[in-house]
């Protein structure tokens, strides 16, 4: 298996992929993880990668442009079709044990790890699936990509002892008895409304009017309306 993690921060990921479990599955050729620094893919020489959002607010947005060409570059001469392109946000289905076996079936995973106030909505178009750890503010993705690559990685044949993962197995099933509640890894970001930034059209995908309009009461209406849609 190879893992691809799209971040801002790749030093972040030395630690923990350098010691213990996930290091001994990579000397072993296991699984391959590979750390992309999203600043490769910038729009200028200066390493731009965000910008503000249409309609205002706080922070800085992640734009469409860096992570699109990322994705064409790992995927253009990839010969596999068992991927997965995965988004790391709030707005995502929750993970737990049964969405880690069945990533670990897979031959390619890229976790694209956001930063800041968010991800230019467009985004969302070229992924398969967004994924959240949970109800609770971090800084970024990549500690929550860190504990997926972990989890699944663990799962891959020959990575635990035989032993190790006769007793994993049982926990695993012994999940199943629990309530919902209790089966969920909490790890990840609050939910919010879409946001976008420059530029104001990209392929066709265009920012929504309201946003450009510079009326803020409608947009904070239309605000409250799209966080109330996905409750």
């Amino acid at each position: 298996m190879t893992i691809h993690l799209l971040t801002l921060f790749p030093k972040m990921f030395r630690g923990p992929f350098a010691e213990s479990i996930i290091k001994r599955a990579q000397e072993k050729g296991l699984v391959e993880i590979k750390i992309h620094n999203l600043r490769d893919w910038a729009i200028d020489k200066r390493g731009t990668v965000d910008d503000r959002p249409y309609g205002g607010g706080a922070g800085m947005v992640l734009r469409v442009e860096p992570i699109y060409n990322a994705l064409h570059n790992l995927t253009g001469n990839s010969l596999t079709r068992n991927r997965k392109t995965i988004l790391l946000t709030p707005r995502g289905k929750t993970f737990n044990q049964k969405k880690a076996r069945q990533l670990a079936k897979l031959d390619e995973i890229i976790l694209i790890c956001g930063h800041y106030e968010g991800f230019d909505e467009r985004i969302r178009k070229f992924v398969d699936e967004e994924i959240s750890l949970g109800n609770f503010v971090l800084t970024g993705g990549e500690i929550p990509a860190m504990a997926i690559t972990d989890t699944i990685v663990r799962l891959l044949p020959g990575v635990l002892k035989k032993e190790k993962a006769t007793t994993f197995e049982s926990f695993s099933s012994g999940l199943k008895k629990l309530s919902p509640q209790l089966l969920t890894l909490n790890f990840g970001l609050l939910t919010e409304y879409p946001q976008y930034t420059r530029p104001e059209e990209f392929r066709g995908l265009k920012v929504p009017k309201i946003l450009l309009s510079g009326n803020h009461q409608k947009i904070l209406e239309w605000q409250k309306r799209k966080i109330k849609n996905k409750k």
